[in-house]
């Protein structure tokens, strides 16, 4: 059964891209048929994986009705790990689609069709609250949360979960929380325990035990076009998302 995956936080820096190419890419190697969807008018899940975004192929084109889905996805370097590009187009999305009446459900039609290829649809959303992440949020089955270990991340993670609760009642009442991965935890600070500890406190199990500790690495791979997994493998980043990748296989 295919799940499509959303990625999202309103609080930009958090680990959101980090985690859809890491975890898309450890599942990707377990021989799960994986697609990263990049919403994120950045592009940086697609330069992440190694793809300049100038590609003719875009998740613009089906979400403006300008071909299929299938016809706008590409391989990646990986086995079983594939990509639906963004774009520049991508930066005019919310003003092209503003007076559309049907316009959170653009991706959600487009998603269907290819349902059926995939074992999960990861969904890379940008920092923002806007008719982007909205569309994600109505086309997804789940919401996997990054949460920073940082003072205000509580704060931003109930104003994320006060607009999940919208969309739940107007768009999507399937969306479910799948969960919530501490990012860029240091267990050498009374902080970053203390933002589990909450975490843990109001989300129970549907926080991972897996965390992501702060790790050079980890921001070093992308510039170089790669997941963690294949830039080093034997660093604390990519053992942590190959763990994440199992800790979630364990959980369905």
């Amino acid at each position: 059964m295919s799940r499509f995956v959303v990625v999202a936080n309103q609080k930009g820096g958090v680990g959101k891209t980090t985690t859809v190419i890491n975890l898309g890419t450890a599942l990707a190697l377990a021989e799960k048929r994986v697609l990263i969807v990049d919403m994120d008018p950045q592009g940086n899940a697609t330069s992440g994986l190694g793809f300049d975004g100038s590609s003719k192929k875009s998740v613009y084109n089906p979400l403006m009705g300008l071909g299929t889905l299938e016809e706008n996805i590409v391989e990646t370097a990986t086995p079983f790990l594939f990509l639906s590009p963004s774009s520049d187009e991508m930066q005019g999305f919310e003003v092209e689609v503003y007076e559309n009446k049907e316009r959170a459900f653009l991706l959600k039609r487009a998603l269907q069709k290819v349902r059926d290829r995939f074992d999960y649809v990861f969904i890379d959303t940008p920092p923002s609250l806007g008719f982007v992440t909205v569309n994600a949020l109505v086309a997804a089955d789940l919401l996997l949360v990054p949460l920073q270990a940082e003072y205000y991340a509580l704060e931003g993670l109930s104003q994320l979960m006060r607009t999940v609760q919208e969309v739940q009642r107007v768009y999507n009442p399937s969306l479910e929380l799948q969960g919530i991965v501490i990012t860029m935890a240091d267990e050498r600070t009374n902080l970053s325990r203390q933002v589990e500890e909450e975490a843990r406190k109001f989300f129970g199990a549907k926080v991972y035990e897996t965390k992501i500790a702060r790790n050079v690495k980890l921001s070093e791979a992308p510039s170089f076009g790669q997941s963690i997994i294949h830039y080093d493998v034997r660093s604390k980043g990519a053992q942590a998302y190959l763990h994440l990748a199992k800790e979630m296989l364990e959980r369905e």
